[in-house]
């Protein structure tokens, strides 16, 4: 399996359509959210809308280490960072855009908007590049050779 790099984390979080945002409370139980990540820099800082009233806001500003999990068929991402909530009025409506504006009524204005960019530390990759369809290939060259399917793990510090 090649080295997994910077660049392709970032890619694999600028085309989930949604990321499960993980972190834990301050009782220690784990909290989980299906997110849609706003903008990923290229240096895989990832920006979300979340609503500010609600469990995930408060166990964000208690404890500020996330994890952010992609799925795909054949491949799975686990990126850890940390969030900062950020007050940035001219940041929101650079990233306003009409998936936003289903889930604030208020519109970018709204007193329950909040911003969080999570600088990531590091990621990890398990899987087939290439998706679904080069996994199967593997699979099958595989059983036909007998050699170890393509695929396996790698970590990459962000």
């Amino acid at each position: 399996m090649k080295d997994i790099t910077q660049q392709d984390v970032a890619h694999a979080l600028s085309s989930a359509p949604w990321v499960m945002v993980t972190t834990a409370r301050h009782d220690g139980k784990l909290l989980a959210h299906p997110m849609v990540p706003q903008q990923v820099t290229d240096n895989c800082d990832v920006w979300f809308f979340l609503s500010l009233a609600g469990d995930q806001s408060e166990a964000l500003r208690q404890g500020p280490q996330v994890n952010l999990s992609v799925a795909e068929a054949g491949t799975w991402l686990s990126v850890s960072g940390h969030v900062e909530f950020v007050e940035d009025q001219a940041k929101i409506d650079e990233l306003w855009n009409d998936r936003a504006a289903e889930w604030f009524e208020g519109g970018r204005t709204d007193p329950a908007l909040g911003l969080i960019r999570v600088s990531t530390d590091s990621a990890q990759f398990w899987g087939t590049p290439g998706g679904k369809a080069r996994s199967i290939a593997e699979l099958v060259k595989s059983r036909v050779t007998g050699d170890e399917p393509a695929g396996g793990s790698d970590t990459v510090p962000l």
